[in-house]
């Protein structure tokens, strides 16, 4: 894991960037993984990734950070990201891989309220995609939108948000 998350930092390579945080995000389907990604200083490397060009390496920094969310401690690191995160799904393809991997990301961030304040400014996001989009992009906006629901603090900016 250490060389892999060195590999991340050490090349401009977008392929070798894209199989290791493949790599990375297999790893992190285990948990004792997903603390040493985090005490190696994975996230930030990870994360480093969503500012990327190219939307490949992002989507697969995505799918990275969505298996590591799965860790309240992980957590509390990839909060920081979530602005961008909501940022890339917005200014993202329509149905692409890259906003469905944003959308999971968010989803599994949305689980608890601790962080639904850092999503008000993409609800309006969020419902163009609910009438716009495919099924797929469809049913993970309603995960978001669901879990963001589920807060009382949230129900005037869900309410007010303009479509």
């Amino acid at each position: 894991l250490q060389k892999l998350i060195h590999l991340l930092q050490a090349t401009d390579d977008p392929l070798i960037q894209e199989q290791a945080l493949i790599t990375l995000s297999n790893s992190a389907a285990f948990s004792v993984n997903q603390d040493i990604i985090r005490n190696l200083d994975g996230l930030s490397v990870i994360g480093g990734m969503l500012s990327d060009c190219v939307p490949k390496v992002k989507e697969k920094a995505l799918n990275a950070f969505n298996n590591l969310s799965m860790n309240i401690k992980n957590q509390e690191e990839i909060q920081v990201y979530i602005t961008q995160v909501c940022r890339n799904v917005e200014s993202a393809p329509l149905n692409s891989d890259l906003q469905l991997a944003g959308l999971r990301l968010l989803t599994n961030m949305s689980v608890t309220s601790d962080y639904h304040h850092k999503m008000i400014n993409s609800i309006p996001c969020f419902l163009h995609l609910l009438s716009e989009g495919t099924e797929r992009t469809q049913i993970q906006v309603l995960k978001v939108l669901v879990n963001l629901s589920a807060n009382p603090a949230m129900t005037g900016h869900i309410l007010r948000a303009q479509v």
